[in-house]
């Protein structure tokens, strides 16, 4: 899962983990982290997701960080969005009027040069990654965003013997293990999706579940959205 496997893969176009279309359970849940126009959203290790587009759609300033630039520059290709590019803090940024993609290692990124976020999406960065490397994804992501930052993380669970990763399985209990010392956890919604996932059904899987988090801000008031009462 190092530098070299990610960007190989991207230059061969061995990229059966792209979706080309918006993920429904975005579509289903962004109203859960109160999102206004303007605001900026941070997608870790974001590819070339058409679901960017949708958010830009949306009003809303997108920042991306992808190790490829071969996803970078199809991205705004294939949206047909223009693009400027410029180097800062070691990252090429290529920028359009409403997406900004930071090219280079997620791991370099630094709080400073992100700079303030009003939510994280996290669709295929956590569950691309193996279980060493989870560990420091989710530190690294916390200390770039803060903890006063929602999180609307998306993963899927199978059964591992079936097949290895990436994607990799990550279920509800992990996710509880590796964030609610934190920050708060809910559980919105799981979903049957193997029937979606064509090149999954290749490798061997039986069983697919999608599940969609909240991961809240610890610096939750009394005046908390009603999602914070499904705590565990």
């Amino acid at each position: 899962m190092e530098a070299d496997f990610w960007n190989q893969r991207w230059q061969n176009g061995r990229i059966a983990f792209h979706q080309g279309r918006v993920n429904a359970m975005l579509d289903a849940h962004v109203g859960e982290l109160a999102l206004t126009a303007g605001d900026r959203i941070f997608v870790p290790l974001c590819g070339k997701a058409v679901d960017m587009r949708w958010l830009a759609d949306r009003g809303y300033r997108v920042i991306g960080v992808e190790l490829s630039s071969v996803a970078v520059r199809d991205f705004f290709k294939e949206q047909a969005m223009p693009w400027r590019e410029r180097e800062a803090h070691g990252f090429t940024v290529h920028e359009s009027e409403s997406v900004t993609l930071w090219c280079g290692n997620f791991f370099s990124l630094s709080r400073e040069s992100l700079g303030e976020v009003a939510a994280v999406y996290d669709r295929a960065a956590l569950i691309a990654l193996p279980d060493a490397m989870r560990t420091r994804y989710v530190d690294h992501l916390l200390q770039v965003v803060g903890p006063r930052t929602p999180i609307l993380l998306l993963t899927y669970e199978y059964p591992e013997a079936e097949t290895a990763g990436p994607p990799f399985s990550v279920g509800i209990e992990e996710v509880y293990r590796r964030f609610e010392n934190h920050r708060p956890v809910a559980v919105l919604e799981s979903r049957d999706v193997l029937e979606q996932e064509l090149e999954l059904r290749r490798r061997g899987l039986t069983q697919l579940t999608e599940h969609a988090f909240l991961l809240g801000s610890t610096d939750l008031t009394d005046d908390r959205p009603s999602w914070v009462k499904r705590f565990r």
